[in-house]
């Protein structure tokens, strides 16, 4: 594969942090490193750089990266999931997707102060087999703060909840030439200690900070401000999951499509990582795959994992790496 396919700036930069990052401690909260402990592990550090970017044109094929095995139903599912407003993970758990389990058994580990349950199996098990309006999963199916709830329910102080990527679609089918169709997760009424009582939450405050359309001679771009990213697990992630947002809203507003633009503020390795993403960097890319959508749907509420067809993928094998949960948090004293 020549060295101009798209991939190898995810590659590139892959090499770029190996051989010029610097080496950063983690913060895990007291649950977190007790963890650790239990296990006579040590935690992980991470190897960053700061301010990158990366291209991808979604108007031919999409960015499904192929130097390894990319979970695309758990993309698909996640982002009409974040389409729908919710922010509690019983429909994920429904799907059989479990990215976020570690955040709502992390939550449920800091704020029950009864604690009967002992384990992540049991907790997820009870959240799954339990109806979604039991009160058990209301309140600890719960993530509070996540990015559908910011893009589709932002909480206003007069009450309402604002709906942002609604009014980017309606501004982008009536006056498509405008320059501020940004969507924002970043609330710190939400975050850390900023956050007010009853919303704070120890799931990460936001990596997704903002994203951005944009129309220039005729397609619709989408541009992504991501102000940490895990750049062996979460990334090929959302690269797949911003273009797939791009093509939906594409399909939504008649505008055809044009480029992903993901900007980088830090973008690191896990040091638990590095083995896999050095065998990940001697793998020769396949070509990019093809997503096909129902062309019938032309409401973006209206989707379905159904209705998103991926076309022609081949990947090399899958590489297995664990996903280090942070764990928010210390409260101001």
């Amino acid at each position: 594969m020549k060295k101009n396919h798209p991939e190898f700036q995810y590659l590139d930069l892959c090499k770029d942090i190996l051989e010029n990052g610097a080496d950063k401690e983690l913060f895990f909260n007291d649950v977190v490193l007790k963890e650790y402990a239990e296990k006579g592990e040590k935690p992980p550090f991470i190897r960053s750089v700061f301010g990158r970017q990366m291209r991808f044109d979604v108007s031919s094929d999409f960015p499904l990266l192929t130097t390894k095995k990319t979970f695309w139903r758990g993309i698909v599912v996640e982002l009409l999931w974040f389409l729908s407003g919710s922010s509690n993970i019983k429909p994920l758990l429904t799907e059989n997707i479990h990215i976020w389990d570690e955040w709502a058994w992390k939550h449920y580990q800091m704020w029950d102060k009864e604690k009967k349950i002992t384990t992540q199996e049991e907790f997820i098990k009870k959240l799954t087999e339990l109806p979604p309006d039991d009160p058990f999963v209301v309140k600890w199916a719960d993530l509070i703060t996540i990015y559908g709830r910011m893009w589709r329910r932002w909480p206003a102080k007069d009450g309402r909840e604002i709906d942002q990527l609604g009014w980017v679609i309606q501004g982008l089918k009536t006056k498509p030439d405008r320059k501020s169709y940004v969507v924002s997760a970043w609330n710190p009424d939400f975050i850390y200690e900023m956050a007010s009582e009853g919303q704070k939450s120890h799931v990460p405050p936001f990596c997704h900070t903002m994203f951005q359309f944009q129309v220039a001679n005729g397609k619709l771009n989408l541009g992504l401000y991501q102000r940490s990213a895990d750049l062996f697990l979460g990334v090929p992630f959302n690269i797949a999951s911003y273009s797939l947002l791009l093509l939906l809203v594409s399909q939504v507003t008649g505008i055809p499509p044009g480029e992903f633009v993901h900007t980088f503020g830090d973008v690191h390795i896990y040091s638990n990582h590095f083995d896999q993403v050095k065998e990940q960097i001697k793998r020769e890319p396949f070509p990019f795959p093809t997503v096909r959508l129902n062309p019938k749907i032309s409401d973006i509420n209206k989707f379905t994992k159904d209705d998103i067809m991926l076309e022609n993928y081949q990947s090399h094998p899958s590489l297995k790496a664990d996903i280090a949960t942070i764990g928010g948090f210390v409260e101001a004293k």
